[in-house]
């Protein structure tokens, strides 16, 4: 049985629009406003939302990508095979920047990002836009702008894929079952 699909393409763009206006909303405008996307499919929808604000506000807001590697807190249980991507930043102090994340599930990945942000300057503000929320937290984090509010099990494996990354937009809960779970 193929694995459920929560977004397809078309929800996928309807949610980054929905999202962007929010941000837009939420902000009072778009001046000041700074993208970042954490590696990897948080760049590319960074960059569709700062298209989307450009389309309805004729602004052009900045977007970064920001890699988060060295800064989790798990780094020594994924070994060596770490692939660390080059952070681009914009200007980003006293700005209101958007960190932007595909899938929000523990927090310990934009905890991580956060401490990250912080090395590069001092944010007037911080705020969290994710395309999927899928809840199971294990720290105080949430998400400013949600696309989607998926409930899943700890074992459900979420995947978004972008056109960008992976030639196509959608999002599917694969279910791991009980004998595909590693001991």
């Amino acid at each position: 049985m193929p694995d459920p699909l929560i977004m397809s393409a078309d929800d996928v763009r309807r949610a980054v629009t929905r999202i962007a206006h929010e941000i837009v909303e939420h902000n009072r405008g778009a001046s000041e406003l700074v993208l970042i996307g954490m590696q990897t499919r948080g760049v590319p929808l960074a960059q569709r939302l700062a298209r989307a604000i450009e389309s309805f506000e004729g602004v052009r807001v900045p977007v970064g990508s920001l890699d988060v590697g060295l800064y989790r807190d798990d780094l020594p249980e994924r070994g060596p095979s770490v692939n660390i991507q080059p952070s681009e930043l914009p200007e980003i102090a006293g700005k209101r920047v958007v960190l932007v994340d595909d899938v929000l599930y523990t927090g310990r990945t934009v905890r991580a990002a956060l401490d990250a942000l912080i090395d590069y300057g001092r944010p007037g503000r911080i705020q969290l836009a994710v395309l999927v929320d899928r809840g199971h937290r294990e720290l105080p984090i949430r998400a400013d702008f949600v696309g989607k509010n998926v409930p899943t099990s700890r074992r459900d494996d979420v995947q978004v894929r972008l056109e960008e990354t992976d030639g196509e937009d959608s999002v599917q809960v694969k279910a791991v079952r009980e004998a595909e779970v590693p001991s």
